[in-house]
C-alpha cells in the first residue's frame, strides 16, 4: 500500500565546530533555497522550534536551520552559573553557523531575549541578514508595561531531580502561555522530557543565559535596522504584553506586526499556519 505521508525534510542533527565551541545544528529542506535561521529564546534548545513547524516552513520552499545555543541540548556546556562566553558570543554563533553551512545571508528569526541578537546582527552585520523576524520580544523601553501580575513563576527545582526539572519547565511554560486556550500540557511535557534527557547539563541550561549581560550593537539601535522586519507577538503574552511588540514595530523603519490571536509568549501549534504564511510572505523575493 502506498503511503501518502509527506516526505520528511530533516537532514538530521550534526555537531559543528565554530567560534571555538561545538554547536548542534539540524537543517530542513533544500540547501539551495532561501535560508531561515531560527534563534530560540533564553534557556531554550532547538527543540522549542518544533520539528513539525520547521517541516512546514521547509515545505514552503525554505532551507530551515535550528540549533542548540551553548548550554542547551547537545551543544558546548559550561558549569552552572559560570558561563565563559558573552551575549555577543552567542550572537556571533549565528554567523558561525551560517559560515559553516555556506550561507552568506539568512533570514534571521529571533525569539524573546535573543531579539537582542537580531538587533546586533541587523545593525552591526547587515550584509549577513536578508530579513529579520522578532518573535515575542521588546525594545526594552522603560515606559512599556511590566509583566502581568498574574505571571506566577514556579520555584526553582533541584537540578539533580529530572522529574522535578520537567515539572518546573512545564509550570514555566504554562505561566508564559498567559492563559492561552492553546496551551497543550501533554505536548509541553513530552517536549520537556526530551529536552531534559537530551541536554549535556540541564542545570547549566536553567541558569547560564541569565548570568550573561546582554550586549547592544556597536553601531546604533532599532531605528538603524535596514533589513525588512516582521514583528510577531501573541495577544496573551503575560511576560512582554502586546505593547512591547507594538513598540518594536514602531521603532524599526518599515516594520510590520503580526498579532497572534490567543498566543502567549510562545508559538503554539494552532497559530503555526498564520506564522508560517506570514514568514513565507516576508521572506519572498528578498535577496539572500
Amino acid at each position: 500500500m502506498t503511503s501518502h505521508q509527506p516526505q520528511r525534510q530533516s537532514h538530521g542533527e550534526q555537531l559543528l565546530e565554530t567560534n571555538g565551541v561545538e554547536l548542534c545544528v539540524e537543517t530542513f529542506g533544500d540547501p539551495a533555497a532561501p535560508a531561515i535561521m531560527l534563534v530560540a529564546g533564553a534557556a531554550a534548545s532547538m527543540l522549542w522550534w518544533d520539528a513539525e513547524l520547521c517541516e512546514r516552513i521547509a515545505a514552503r520552499g525554505r532551507f530551515v536551520v535550528r540549533y542548540d545555543h551553548r548550554d542547551t541540548g547537545r551543544s558546548t556546556c559550561c558549569p552552572p552559573g559560570r558561563p565563559t562566553y558573552s551575549f555577543n558570543d552567542l550572537t556571533l554563533d549565528v554567523l558561525g553557523i551560517q559560515d559553516a553551512l555556506g550561507i552568506e545571508r539568512a533570514h534571521v528569526v529571533c525569539q524573546s531575549m535573543f531579539g537582542g541578537s537580531g538587533l546586533v546582527l541587523g545593525v552591526d552585520h547587515p550584509d549577513r541578514v536578508a530579513s529579520l523576524t522578532f518573535v515575542s520580544t521588546s525594545t526594552g523601553a522603560d515606559d512599556l508595561p511590566p509583566p502581568s501580575s498574574d505571571l506566577a513563576m514556579p520555584a526553582e527545582p533541584d537540578s539533580s531531580d529530572a522529574a522535578a526539572v520537567v515539572e518546573y519547565v512545564v509550570a514555566g511554560a504554562r505561566a508564559f502561555a498567559g492563559g492561552s486556550p492553546y496551551f497543550d500540557e501533554a505536548a509541553i511535557r513530552a517536549l520537556a522530557e526530551r529536552d531534559v534527557a537530551r541536554a549535556r547539563n540541564y542545570a547549566s541550561t536553567l541558569v547560564n543565559h541569565y548570568a550573561v549581560e546582554p550586549d547592544g550593537p556597536a553601531g546604533g539601535g532599532f531605528g538603524d535596522i535596514t533589513a525588512p522586519t516582521l514583528v510577531v507577538h501573541g495577544d496573551h503574552d503575560p511576560f512582554l504584553p502586546l505593547p512591547h511588540g507594538e513598540a518594536l514595530r514602531d521603532a524599526i523603519p518599515g516594520a510590520r506586526l503580526l498579532v497572534l490571536k490567543g498566543a502567549g509568549h510562545d508559538l503554539p501549534e494552532p497559530v503555526w499556519d498564520d506564522f508560517v504564511s506570514a514568514l513565507v510572505r516576508h521572506t519572498e523575493g528578498v535577496r539572500s
